[in-house]
Parts: C-alpha cells; structure tokens; sequence
C-alpha cells in the first residue's frame, strides 16, 4: 500500500489534533497547514503541532482575508464572522499547496452537525464544491457519514477505520483524547475576534464609515474606548484604557494620526484619525478628544488645571 502525505488545516484544537491521531494510524505521512489574519494568530497550532511532533506551515493570508470579511458571499453569522468563505478561502490555498507540494489529500478536523451553520451537511459539500477539492478532501472524524474520498477509493487508508462522529455534543471527542492519552487540548472557543459581538459591532461601524480600511485601522479595533462623536463626520477618537494600551496605540499612531495627552496628569493617550475628505480636524472633535481624555483619567477628571501636550 502507498504511504500518502496528507496536509491537514490544523488549529491546534481538539478536534484537528484527533484527525491527525486518526490520520497517523493508518501510516499517512501528515504535515499541518495553519493561517493567520488581522483576526486570528497562528500560536495555538504552533504549540499543538510541536507537541505532536510534526512539520507545520503557516500562511499569513490577512491582506486577501481582510478584502473578504469585507464582502463574503456566503455572508456573517451571529457577529461579523463569515466562516463559511473563511473556509473557503483556506481550502483554495490549501488547495495550491498541495498541489505545488505533491501532497496526496487535503485532511480537516470538521465534524458533521458541530456547528449548525458551517457545518451542516449542506455547508459541508458547498465548501468541497468552492474550494474544488472534490474527492481530495477528508474529514476523518464525520469520513464515514460522508461521500467516500479518492484516498479511501485508492485504499491509502481504510474507511472502517475512519470515524462517524456527529453534532455538537463532544463527548466522543473527549473519550477519543483519553485513548490517544491527550492530556491538555484547548476549550473549544477559538480565537477568531470575528465571533466577537462587541467586536464585530466596532468592525461594522468602522465598514460603513471608512469601507477601504487596512490592517492598521483593524488593529486600532483591539484596543481603547471607541468614539465617533459626530454622526456623518468620519473623525474617530480612540482613548486607551490603561499603560500597555497607551504603548500599543502609540505603535500604531501613522503620519496624518493626532495624540493628545496630559502633561500634569496622568491618564489616558487618545488618538484621531480623520477618514473624511478635508484634511483638517474640527476644533470641536479636538476639544472632544480632550474631554475624554481627562474623563478617563481618574486624579484629572474634576480638576480644572488640566494642561495637554
């Protein structure tokens, strides 16, 4: 029988640890592919991938992610989070790379019915059909409730001994990691900020505000007290919540960008950025950003001797 090479979409989740486990099994050659964003990092599969032991690549995609959180066809679920053109778009890269390097299959860690929008049935065939893995991609923990794939079809792996979990309850999960004597394994929450709610709220706004907005200004989104004080005015003041956030706000300041803080009190750094057309900051979003910087420092909030940089 033929040792295939399978690359495998890896979180370092519960779920695409086991199909490697699965995959490992049945002698197939597995090497882990990951992907990170403005809205997701790569640490969790890197830590989990170097406990297992094998080769990982991570592909920094945000620029061409970011373009399509913008516009998803398949459009959001609860928060901003289009998961299914996110899976999509890994898939077509994931696609590419095994292609160029000759990889057999392309493995995930998705289970039948786990998620009720991504992971249906119907979204489970949508994301083959997209991604134009038909018959090259195999999802070892749902394989047996699925369309039998060209690895199984070639007998590389044998489908008796692939899984038919299915639905949200993780039950076999957890006995399956306990078999494979996989002690520590992160909660299912992931870290994607896109499934934040209050999050997904500053994303809208800043879409609707500002639509040819870049890495810098969704970085902008994580830290701070977010402000647009003057309706159609696009002039957004960011006050930062504490030292480490001040640094952090101070990193992403750019050219145009103007700070604003106390000089005889401490308190917060606070930031303008101006979306709109004239070039010029009102005087009125100056003293705004002035008001709330005093109003978030707690020694300077009532004084009246309050002097700015």
């Amino acid at each position: 029988m033929k040792k295939a090479k399978a690359l495998i979409l890896f979180s370092g989740g519960l779920d695409s640890i086991l199909a490697v486990k699965i995959l490992q099994k049945q002698k197939i050659k597995v090497f882990a592919l990951s992907f990170k964003s403005y809205f997701f990092d790569s640490n969790q599969a890197e830590k989990a991938a170097k406990k297992l032991g094998i080769k990982l690549r991570v592909v920094d995609f945000s620029k061409e992610h970011l373009k399509m959180v913008k516009r998803p066809k398949y459009g959001y679920g609860k928060a901003m989070n289009p998961c299914l053109d996110c899976h999509i778009l890994m898939l077509k890269q994931a696609k590419k790379i095994m292609e160029q390097g000759k990889f057999d299959f392309v493995a995930t860690g998705e289970v039948l019915g786990e998620r009720p929008m991504s992971q249906n049935r119907r979204a489970l065939e949508l994301v083959v059909k997209e991604s134009s893995l038909k018959g090259y991609l195999l999802r070892p923990l749902s394989a047996k409730l699925l369309k039998e794939t060209i690895a199984e079809k070639k007998g590389w792996l044998k489908r008796e001994k692939l899984l038919n979990i299915s639905g949200r309850s993780r039950k076999k999960q957890i006995a399956l990691a306990k078999r494979f004597k996989i002690k520590r394994y992160p909660t299912p929450a992931g870290g994607c900020l896109l499934t934040d709610l209050e999050f997904g709220k500053r994303l809208k706004e800043l879409f609707q505000k500002y639509p040819k907005c870049d890495g810098n200004d969704i970085e902008f989104l994580k830290y701070g007290r977010h402000f647009w004080p003057f309706g159609k005015l696009r002039v957004k003041i960011i006050v930062g919540r504490d030292e480490e956030e001040n640094k952090k706000i101070k990193r992403l300041v750019q050219k145009k960008d103007i700070l604003i803080e106390m000089k005889n009190y401490p308190g917060p750094m606070t930031l303008i950025r101006n979306y709109g057309r004239s070039k010029k900051v009102p005087k009125r979003t100056l003293e705004k950003a002035k008001s709330l910087t005093q109003y978030y420092s707690t020694k300077a909030r009532d004084k009246k001797d309050v002097e700015f940089k």
